[in-house]
């Protein structure tokens, strides 16, 4: 069964810091891309990064550059978000998901073969 499971959302603090988990299980880890998302309230859902196999990553949204970041250990099959100087606008569920093929990193949403379930990140006094 191919899934992924997002983990480590929670309320924290205007420029506080979180770090996200997508494990993944049933499926090649490590010759997939692994993308990370987000929506927030009342929003479409729109691309972070997609990190590709060995690990490299490519920016969607340059917005968060110098906040957020992603690294993967491929022993684990795990990837992560880190998010750092968090902003109440950063409030969103964010989601993970994979694609076949190790290095192709999707322009449209609809090329993602699976996802995650989505953990909420809720950035508030």
């Amino acid at each position: 069964q191919l899934q992924l499971v997002e983990s480590g959302g929670g309320l924290v603090q205007p420029g506080g810091s979180l770090r996200l988990s997508c494990t993944g299980s049933g499926f090649n880890f490590e010759n997939h891309v692994i993308g990370w998302f987000r929506q927030a309230p009342g929003k479409g859902r729109e691309g972070l990064f997609c990190v590709s196999g060995p690990g490299g990553f490519r920016t969607y949204d340059f917005s968060v550059k110098g906040r957020f970041t992603t690294s993967r250990d491929n022993d684990k099959n795990i990837v992560y978000l880190e998010m750092n100087s968090l902003e109440p606008e950063d409030t969103a569920v964010y989601y993970c998901a994979a694609r076949d093929g190790r290095f192709y990193c999707p322009d449209h949403e609809y090329e993602w073969s699976f996802w995650g379930q989505g953990t909420q990140v809720t950035v508030s006094s």
